[in-house]
């Protein structure tokens, strides 16, 4: 049984979740407000356009129009981990020990507690993220990925594929990197195999639209996507990863497009959010669906779950928003 507590903001959610186990929403115009006990809203951007939880989830990483990133804690405190003036801070991801990765334009910025280093590309850096175990960053760009390690100035290791890639993920063993792509796919790489960047590539297409959101189960056995009218899930397990394999497709439904996916952190359960509004929690084993929250105004724009499983957060493009508890 799932019950709903409803918030509505006068924008666009950009980012739904928990901060130090307390609902958090960040939201376009560059709020950050957290809505129970003692409600607060920090304006923490003149524009907000990026956000990612820190990896003990204590703070939010931000980066806004400003040119600003800065990290919010859930008492309402800020504070400032970078400016660069007359910049756009399109993207920003979190990794150990504290360590923030944020782009704008061609050039990225690796901060951690005692260094920054600056990366410029040929092309724009659309995607980030960080390995799961050590200090290796992957960087989505026109034509693959880039991957680079926070402290050396060897050069990169290029994975290519042709196509622009707008986003970027690990798997959690680290065995893979997989991006989606403007051409309506995800492309993959093993990274243990002595040809990446050369053979064992991994392609997943047929996609309807852009699929726009990404997330792993908890064990990394299957990767759920959006971009169709259910969640896409391609199989992970295996020495070939998806290849040869036919993903499952859960939550299917006839009128609405799936926005976004999130994985809950012990269960092979996925949360779906679609573009009529609605959320549903489905079994990736046998496909089992619970709807958790009935159509509303605009696509779903946010999900995640708490630490526990027990809570889902979602946003939508209209500023409706909500915490959904599971039991």
């Amino acid at each position: 049984m799932a019950t709903v507590a409803p918030y509505d903001f006068d924008a666009h959610v950009e980012w739904a979740g928990f901060v130090d186990d307390q609902p958090a929403f960040a939201l376009v115009d560059g709020a950050i407000d957290f809505p129970t006990g003692e409600r607060r809203s920090v304006l923490a951007h003149d524009g907000l356009l990026s956000a990612a939880l820190s990896l003990d989830g204590n703070s939010l990483v931000s980066g806004g129009e400003d040119g600003r990133v800065v990290a919010t804690a859930a008492d309402g405190s800020v504070t400032e981990l970078a400016l660069h003036e007359r910049k756009w801070i399109d993207v920003v991801t979190c990794g150990p020990n504290g360590a923030v990765a944020y782009a704008s334009g061609r050039t990225v910025w690796i901060k951690t507690a005692d260094t920054v280093r600056e990366i410029n590309h040929e092309r724009a850096v659309e995607g980030l993220a960080f390995a799961p175990k050590g200090m290796r960053l992957a960087l989505a760009r026109y034509n693959g990925v880039s991957l680079h390690f926070a402290a050396a100035t060897a050069p990169p290791v290029d994975l290519h594929w042709d196509g622009a890639h707008n986003r970027v993920l690990f798997s959690p063993d680290g065995k893979y990197v997989v991006t989606s792509m403007v051409e309506n796919a995800l492309h993959g790489w093993r990274l243990d195999d002595k040809k990446t960047g050369d053979g064992k590539h991994m392609r997943m297409t047929g996609y309807p639209a852009k699929p726009k959101s990404l997330s792993w189960s908890a064990k990394g056995r299957w990767l759920a996507s959006s971009g169709a009218q259910a969640a896409i899930c391609w199989p992970f397990f295996g020495k070939d990863g998806p290849m040869g394999k036919a993903p499952k497709e859960l939550g299917t439904r006839g009128d609405s497009m799936v926005t976004q996916v999130a994985c809950h952190p012990t269960e092979d359960v996925v949360a779906i959010g679609f573009a009529d509004g609605m959320v549903m929690a489905v079994r990736i084993e046998d496909g089992a669906e619970s709807v958790l929250r009935r159509p509303g105004k605009g696509e779903i724009s946010s999900l995640a779950w708490d630490r526990q499983g027990t809570r889902l957060a979602f946003g939508s493009g209209e500023g409706e928003a909500g915490i959904i508890a599971i039991s």
